[in-house]
């Protein structure tokens, strides 16, 4: 149950209350404000100095009810915290540490208020963990769904942005973390909503869709380090996120298939539906990884990324070709195909 300031309860929806009176129960959570901040929440735009000797790095990304989240499965909460580590996401890709963030709200006026402290819990506990200062945004009525609009701003040090058009022939290609978790944990919930009865194997699939970790310290030492030729976020899928970065760094990729990090409950899950793993893992998107090439003679520098606790495995080499191959074992003989699987796509 929601409270007023003054520890009344409060119950209803968002349509109960002024927009000044929900822009208020936000700013009553913000986090103290630094002094890079001179004019925050309540004036017509948020005014910031610079960083001294940084370049800054700008993302928007937009959440819509029915497209990026269910409500029906999706806690409050978790909405808030998605909306924001997309963003983050994209920093990390791009070598910057997240600094600051500007958030829209479409909001449709049955919204439980209840629901509206949750998501705006959600968000501001990522922004909290990443030191993250929400510095303005706006409020609307929605007559359709829900809507969260991000705007997320970071610094990185000159010459040290990351790019995804770098790779070159001969490079190694990365991947943080473990891939299709989140996949299969949004397939669980989408085959029942009964998620209390879940397994531990479930419960890590559900937490990666639900909560993903933005890979914002490993970004930042990839950049520092100067360690990386290219990367991208893996938010709509592995096999996406090859096609992207073969297009715009004009290689082509050797994939081994074996050396993918496959979330080992998120394996499970696949081949007990009598789905291929290796497919399902590069065509599910929502893992918020990093994928990274670098020259082979580059490792130190990568094992100096190492500190974040994100490790990285290296899944295959960039060629000269265009094309990007996927080598299995089938029977045990090796069997090389062209990448066929594609990732999420708002339009085809």
């Amino acid at each position: 149950m929601s409270t007023l300031a003054t520890g009344r309860p409060l119950r209803g929806t968002v349509s109960d209350l002024t927009e000044g009176e929900l822009i208020d129960r936000i700013q009553s959570r913000l986090a103290p404000t630094p002094e890079w901040l001179t004019v925050g929440i309540g004036d017509d735009a948020a005014i910031v100095e610079p960083e001294r000797n940084r370049l800054e790095a700008l993302t928007v990304d937009a959440l819509v009810e029915g497209i990026h989240f269910d409500r029906a499965f999706t806690p409050p909460d978790a909405i808030g915290h998605r909306a924001l580590a997309v963003n983050l996401s994209d920093l990390a890709a791009m070598g910057a540490a997240p600094r600051l963030a500007l958030l829209s709200v479409a909001l449709p006026g049955s919204l439980p208020i209840d629901d509206f402290d949750a998501i705006i819990g959600g968000l501001l506990a990522l922004a909290d963990r990443h030191r993250v200062q929400l510095v303005g945004g706006n409020l609307s009525r929605s007559p359709g769904p829900l809507m969260l609009d991000v705007t997320a701003i970071g610094s990185v040090k000159p010459r040290r942005p990351l790019r995804r058009g770098g790779a070159r022939p001969g490079d190694d290609v990365y991947v943080s973390g473990t891939i299709g978790a989140a996949v299969a944990g949004l397939q669980m919930l989408r085959t029942s909503t009964a998620v209390a009865d879940s397994s531990s194997h479930d419960e890590t699939c559900l937490r990666r869709y639900l909560y993903p970790d933005p890979r914002v310290r490993l970004g930042v030492l990839l950049g520092r380090n100067r360690a990386a030729t290219a990367c991208i976020d893996l938010s709509d899928g592995l096999a996406d996120g090859l096609r992207r970065m073969a297009e715009a760094s004009r290689v082509g990729m050797v994939i081994e298939g074996a050396a993918l990090p496959i979330d080992r409950a998120a394996r499970l899950w696949f081949e007990s539906r009598g789905g291929d793993a290796i497919d399902q893992a590069m065509a599910g998107g929502d893992d918020y990884e990093l994928l990274v090439t670098s020259r082979p003679r580059w490792r130190g520098r990568l094992a100096a990324t190492t500190s974040c606790d994100t490790p990285l495995t290296r899944i295959g080499v960039c060629t000269t070709d265009s094309a990007i191959i996927v080598r299995r074992a089938v029977d045990g003989a090796a069997v090389e195909s062209e990448l066929a699987t594609r990732g999420y796509s708002h339009f085809r």
